[in-house]
């Protein structure tokens, strides 16, 4: 156990300073005898408080970004540091700590239970946190009013639109209160009303103080960011502010 090294992300995370740090970072994958470079020795930093946008085509390397930076795969080599932390020395228990109770994950895929209603499928990551059931509710219909859903509380998947759904959505992720958005390719399946509502969801995250990794191939949404990172064959091709 590395309980030590992950206090400091479990714990508050500092107001200024990176939450993100990612130095010579190499991914591989193997497949029987071939070999697939996603990511060849990448160096990104991101502070506390950032909204950054990492765009780039179809097999660009920007999807196993974000599962570098969401805990949800390692690194074939170089350092992920979150909040100061080495990933590499949190144990398998710290790191579904980190991902379940410091980062907010929003898919394209909404991934609700289609037979729950809003309010349990937002509950969920309370669940496995083991917080009180009568606690996980007020603090579930209190992240669906924030984005707009307390009316929507007891409708199913099925009832509501896709805009709704994945507001839903984003309302699961701060439940927990996390410090940490990533979201990949979270406009995907929506039309362009909801793209809008969505994205400003997350301005009004931003302006709160969160940091914010958006993964997406439209240039358009990567704009409503602070931030613009392309990637190309697994390499940062340049970093630009947004307008």
């Amino acid at each position: 156990m590395a309980d030590a090294s992950v206090l400091s992300f479990l714990g508050d995370v500092t107001e200024h300073g990176p939450v993100i740090s990612l130095a010579g970072a190499r991914k591989t994958y193997k497949t029987g005898s071939i070999e697939y470079e996603a990511l060849r020795g990448i160096d990104l930093t991101i502070d506390a408080g950032e909204y950054v946008a990492v765009i780039g085509p179809s097999g660009s390397g920007k999807s196993t970004i974000m599962n570098i930076l969401g805990c949800l795969d390692t690194l074939t080599s170089g350092s992920y540091l979150l909040a100061g932390d080495n990933v590499e020395d949190l144990d398998e228990t710290e790191l579904a700590m980190v991902r379940n109770q410091r980062i907010g994950f929003v898919f394209q895929q909404f991934h609700l239970l289609p037979s729950l209603s809003a309010w349990r499928n937002v509950e969920l990551p309370l669940v496995y946190a083991g917080v009180h059931r009568d606690e996980r509710r007020g603090r579930a219909v209190a992240a669906l009013e924030r984005v707009g859903l307390g009316d929507r509380l007891d409708n199913k998947p099925g009832q509501l639109s896709g805009g709704q759904q994945q507001r839903v959505a984003v309302a699961r992720a701060l439940v927990t209160e996390p410090t940490l958005i990533l979201a990949d390719e979270p406009t995907g399946n929506l039309d362009s009303h909801s793209t809008e509502e969505v994205l400003g969801l997350f301005d009004e995250l931003h302006d709160t103080g969160r940091t914010i990794v958006l993964i997406t191939h439209e240039h358009d949404v990567a704009a409503r960011s602070r931030r613009i990172v392309q990637v190309r064959d697994g390499l940062i091709t340049a970093q630009e502010v947004a307008a």
